[in-house]
């Protein structure tokens, strides 16, 4: 039995077999439209969500499984007490595998420890957010034709933002990767990943506050918001929230094949009027990771691809 708790967790082949297998998905989801009858998904949402969950519910549905689980710590045990070990104990008596969302570090990689059934971490705090990186490797492979060669633009909330710190470790296994990292001095990458990714494995990196003089030299622009959720002082997010807006006249300086990336939500850092641009691949986004969650849940599974 495996778990998915941080995108290194496949070697490299196996992430680029996921990800090909998310491909023949795409061609044809209903192809595989049975390939999980009788099995069961637990979606154990300690904190909100809308896309990570309903992608998730949405991929079991759609490989023939079924789907039960909660939104909220509100609504689940953990409101009376319960502990993370407790939880994932009971989930593992209903369910085939889970996706768990907590907003402390280390949850997910806890609950792996009790668990009889696979772990996929759906967001550990501003830990990790290993299905997000896989949906981001698959969309900037899909839309560039490879992972290697390019410089990578990450803007906004670098310090809290799982996504970005999943998307360093997994980007810096491929040939050729080049970060630019666009945040206030505030908002930084932590130390400890420029030091046991970025420096360690000799990566490419310059750091900036400026996201007009980034611009012309990037491949993938990956925006992020400056997420309230983690900030103790309102005034603080306040006076960070709008640092970095991403317009019309900001996208005139980017590369003609330069692709916009977003986790989502957004909230007012890329501005409505790029969605019209061709280059604004953060919709496209979103579908992409129902794909790469099935191939995700058939991989933990040991469900063979249909004939």
């Amino acid at each position: 039995m495996r778990h998915m708790l941080n995108p290194l967790d496949f070697s490299l082949e196996e992430t680029e077999s996921l990800l090909e297998l998310a491909a023949d998905i795409e061609k044809d989801r209903f192809r595989y439209a049975h390939v999980c009858d009788g099995k069961k998904l637990a979606t154990l949402f300690y904190e909100p969500s809308t896309r990570t969950r309903l992608s998730f519910e949405a991929a079991m549905l759609n490989l023939g499984g079924s789907v039960l689980g909660f939104s909220s710590a509100d609504s689940s045990s953990a409101s009376k007490g319960e502990s993370v070990s407790d939880t994932i104990r009971v989930i593992s008596c209903y369910a085939d595998i889970c996706a768990m969302r907590h907003p402390k570090e280390g949850a997910a990689y806890v609950a792996s420890t009790k668990s009889s059934i696979p772990v996929i971490n759906a967001g550990d705090g501003g830990h990790q957010h290993p299905t997000q990186t896989l949906t981001d490797l698959y969309t900037i492979r899909s839309l560039k034709g490879r992972l290697s060669n390019m410089t990578v633009g990450l803007c906004g909330d670098l310090k809290f933002g799982r996504t970005v710190h999943s998307l360093i470790n997994a980007l810096s296994r491929y040939e050729g990767i080049r970060f630019i990292l666009i945040s206030p001095p505030e908002l930084k990458v932590p130390d400890y990943i420029k030091e046991s990714v970025l420096d360690a494995k000799n990566i490419e990196y310059r750091e900036t506050t400026s996201l007009d003089d980034a611009m012309e030299e990037l491949d993938i622009l990956y925006m992020t918001r400056v997420q309230k959720e983690r900030f103790f002082n309102e005034e603080d997010y306040i006076r960070m929230k709008d640092c970095y807006i991403l317009d019309k006249d900001k996208m005139k300086l980017a590369k003609p094949d330069m692709y916009v990336l977003h986790p989502l939500p957004r909230v007012n850092e890329i501005s409505v009027e790029v969605d019209d641009d061709p280059r604004a691949a953060y919709f496209k986004q979103v579908q992409n990771g129902v794909y790469v969650r099935m191939a995700l849940i058939m991989t933990l599974l040991e469900v063979e691809k249909p004939c």
